[in-house]
């Protein structure tokens, strides 16, 4: 999947929506009614990793019901996980002020390194952002919890971001998180609107931040957001 875009420049001002394969997240939920797609691929040493995530909002609460499979050397695939997620807001963020929710999901086949993502056969975290200078800045926080019943450990996750939006259309992210435990990790990427609050790609550069091994990987994204239609 290749997709190269030009940034555009436009006048309107476009909402900031958390998303992966960023991993912090912000206290923003898809709208009402609508529902979306984040899907991506991430190049690692080991393989290919191919994810899609569907999420709607019937009632005021996204869920999320999607997964991945990973792709080794030979091309084959060698796992598949499947994860399940519900995210609801306490406080909305909005433009100069701050917000936050709470996310609580479940991974079965937990095969590929979920913790990349801080994710673990179950784990829950708060979620809260700040928005400064009318959108262009949003610091967001992550605190919660990961439960990895494969390998027997758990661990309080952690995480802090910054998007920076350049043009109404165009921005990027930075981003550091972690669990207690677990492998601390980085990423820096970019998203671009090609057609504003619907359609949108990213990419990320992202490595781990302790141990003797540098893992490193790549990723590119596409998202679909539609109109509420329920």
């Amino acid at each position: 999947m290749r997709r190269l875009a030009a940034v555009l420049l436009c006048c309107l001002p476009l909402p900031l929506l958390a998303a992966r394969p960023f991993i912090v997240d912000d206290a923003r939920v898809v709208d009402r009614g609508a529902c979306q797609v984040e899907s991506w691929v991430k190049h690692t040493p080991g393989g290919q990793e191919w994810w899609a995530l569907p999420a709607c909002n019937p009632f005021g609460v996204e869920l999320t019901a999607g997964g991945g499979a990973l792709f080794g050397g030979s091309g084959a695939r060698d796992h598949a996980d499947y994860q399940f997620q519900a995210k609801v807001l306490a406080r909305p963020l909005e433009t100069n002020a701050w917000g936050w929710g709470v996310a609580a999901g479940a991974i079965r086949h937990a095969d590929i390194n979920v913790r990349q993502n801080l994710w673990g056969n179950y784990y829950f975290y708060v979620p809260v952002s700040r928005s400064f200078a009318d959108d262009r800045l949003v610091l967001l926080f992550n605190a919660g919890g990961i439960d990895s019943r494969d390998d027997r450990r758990r661990g309080l996750s952690y995480g802090i971001g910054a998007e920076i939006y350049l043009t109404p259309r165009f921005m990027i992210a930075t981003e550091a998180y972690g669990a207690t435990g677990f492998d601390r990790f980085s990423q820096l990427g970019f998203r671009l609107w090609l057609v504003p609050e619907r359609v949108q790609i990213d990419s990320t550069y992202g490595f781990q931040l302790n141990g003797p091994h540098r893992t490193e990987w790549v990723t590119l994204g596409f998202r679909l957001i539609s109109r509420p239609f329920f």
